[in-house]
C-alpha cells in the first residue's frame, strides 16, 4: 500500500487551532481568536492520522529547537571554559586567539545563537 501524505493546507489549519478553546466550546477556532469558516472546519474534519503525525513531528521538532536555544548560555559557557582556564588575563578576545578554525566556527555559531530572537512556532519552519 502506498504511503500517503500529509496535506500541507490541513496541517497549518491544524496547527493554527486554538485547542484548548476548542476543547472548551467544541468549535474550532484560530488562535487569534477567529472561528474557522465552514470551508475551514470541513477541511479540518477531514484530517488523516498522517496529518496529525505530521502535526506531532514539526512540535517535536519546535520543542528541541526551543530546548536548544535555551541551553546556549550554559553550553557556550562550559565551550569556553577550557580556553579561559589557559588564559592569565581572560577576556573573549584573547580565548579567541587560542581558537584553532573549527572551533572559531563552533564559537560564532554558538555566540549567533545567544543573540538570535527565539523564533514563534510556525508550521513547516522547523
Amino acid at each position: 500500500m502506498p504511503k500517503t501524505t500529509a496535506r500541507p493546507n490541513i496541517v497549518v489549519l491544524l496547527c493554527d487551532a486554538d485547542i484548548k478553546r476548542w476543547r472548551e466550546t467544541k468549535r474550532w477556532i484560530h488562535r487569534d481568536g477567529r472561528p474557522f469558516s465552514k470551508e475551514e472546519q470541513a477541511l479540518v474534519l477531514s484530517a488523516t492520522r498522517v496529518e496529525f503525525e505530521e502535526i506531532q513531528d514539526q512540535f517535536k521538532r519546535y520543542r528541541e529547537y526551543r530546548r536548544t536555544m535555551d541551553e546556549v548560555p550554559e553550553v557556550l559557557e562550559r565551550f569556553l571554559a577550557p580556553f579561559m582556564e589557559q588564559l592569565t588575563e581572560k577576556n573573549l578576545g584573547n580565548a579567541v586567539q587560542l581558537m584553532n578554525e573549527v572551533e572559531r566556527a563552533e564559537f560564532d555559531r554558538l555566540l549567533g545563537l545567544t543573540i538570535e530572537p527565539v523564533r514563534s512556532f510556525a508550521p513547516y519552519a522547523f
